[in-house]
């Protein structure tokens, strides 16, 4: 009677409050940045091969070895900064990784203005960016666990979700518009000077972050670097949903190129009609991140998670079947949507999970090696279904993806802890006492 009455209280108060829900200044600062990240990545969505295409004349092959590359060079790069950033305060390493994305980012249209543009400059800030990206990620999830309350983390993560789809949704078409009036290196320009307002924002949070515990940061040496993966692979909770997690995303991301020579290039899509097959589904984004508190509230944790995970995957492997003309325009736009709703549900679980189940004491080691791992396995998968469209042809490999993907919900961790262990240390709260309220 006693937990009834508990969900029911959780149900009705996040109905009631989620959308106006006050996670205090200190969060409030950390959003706008993420926000302002966002729509600055948005705008400039798809610029590097634009570019490289475009004012570099690269070949086909030339721009998915620099998306590719990127990222692996980019997460083997990164792959110090895990214990790096877990003897540091959070918020100067934020800093520090959007001013470098910054300096990266100037330098494209600077070499571009004084007639220097090389592929081999345009790879090395896709390098740096990649690697920054993995820094920035994992010490803002550690700091948002620092100052964000443990039963407020999934709001806090649903309203990273919204902003996320909504940069999405918007920034790719108005950047696309930026391109054809002011030029290619318009929104690459926009890009890096939303790091330095995200660098500004995460300035202004002001206050004090607790110092690194001082045995922690003895013990943690560059020789503990495969101590992070030990710990996700042998993680009861974490293993599987790390093995769902690098399955999913990397057979999807693996599609996108994919998708993009089968819209394009053999059923003729003009431009627009494929930014809008894109652009119009993230609206289920922004709709999923929204109501996924109550959802969670009414149904639980573990089951919004497996029905997000399979709603997710029912849907891809109708790409490979999309006609041409108005008809698959609108199938793909369906299946986008499907699979964005779906998404949007599951990935703010999956990331309040993933923050409640780590121990604090490894928490940016372990945020590290996840997002160093996604990045490892999105560019594999990415350059093994290439090779596999090469070898058969687009829609056969987009729908072996398609097939596979239905199994993905078979890894996900089929029982959860009734409590999730969240070994925070004394002098290092979950949440501060003296957070202001927005």
């Amino acid at each position: 009677m006693v937990r009834a009455g508990t969900r029911g209280c959780r149900r009705i108060r996040w109905r009631n409050d989620v959308a106006r829900r006050k996670l205090g200044r200190q969060f409030g600062w950390l959003w706008a940045a993420y926000a302002v990240s966002a729509f600055g990545s948005g705008l400039g969505f798809g610029a590097f091969g634009l570019i490289a295409i475009s004012v570099l004349h690269s070949s086909a092959a030339g721009v998915s070895a620099l998306t590719s590359a990127g990222l692996v060079i980019g997460a083997v790069v990164a792959i110090p900064t895990g214990p790096w950033i877990e003897t540091r305060r959070k918020r100067p390493v934020m800093i520090t990784m959007d001013l470098l994305r910054l300096v990266a980012m100037a330098s494209i249209p600077l070499a571009f203005w004084l007639g220097r543009l090389t592929y081999g400059q345009l790879l090395l800030v896709a390098v740096v960016v990649a690697a920054a990206k993995i820094g920035f990620a994992t010490a803002s999830g550690a700091y948002l666990k620092s100052v964000v309350a443990r039963d407020d983390l999934l709001v806090a993560n649903s309203r990273f979700e919204s902003t996320w789809w909504s940069s999405i949704a918007l920034g790719p078409p108005l950047g696309g518009a930026a391109i054809g009036l002011f030029g290619y290196t318009t929104t690459v320009l926009a890009d890096g000077l939303s790091y330095l307002l995200s660098a500004l924002g995460i300035t202004a949070i002001g206050g004090s972050e607790p110092a690194p515990v001082k045995d922690a940061v003895k013990k943690i040496t560059l020789r503990d670097l495969p101590d992070s993966w030990r710990y996700l692979l042998s993680h009861p909770q974490l293993r599987p949903l790390l093995l769902n997690r690098l399955a999913v995303g990397g057979l999807i991301m693996a599609t996108e190129p994919l998708l993009a020579v089968l819209l394009l290039r053999d059923l003729h899509f003009a431009p627009w009609q494929y930014g809008l097959a894109f652009a119009v589904p993230c609206v289920g984004g922004f709709v999923g991140s929204r109501v996924v508190g109550p959802t969670v509230a009414k149904y639980g944790e573990h089951k919004v998670m497996w029905l997000a995970a399979v709603g997710a995957v029912l849907w891809p492997i109708g790409l490979a079947f999309t006609p041409a003309g108005i008809a698959g325009l609108l199938l793909v736009m369906i299946i986008e949507f499907g699979v964005i709703i779906a998404m949007s549900l599951f990935n703010p679980v999956v990331a309040t999970f993933r923050l409640k189940h780590i121990d604090h004491e490894r928490l940016s080691r372990t945020l590290s090696a996840w997002q160093i791992s996604t990045s490892l396995t999105t560019a594999l998968l990415t350059l093994a279904w290439g090779i596999l469209a090469a070898l058969t042809t687009t829609r056969i490999a987009i729908g072996l993806a398609g097939l596979l993907l239905l199994f993905t919900p078979l890894l996900l961790p089929r029982v959860t802890a009734s409590s999730a262990p969240d070994r925070t240390r004394e002098g290092h709260p979950t949440a501060p006492a003296s957070a202001e309220k927005m």
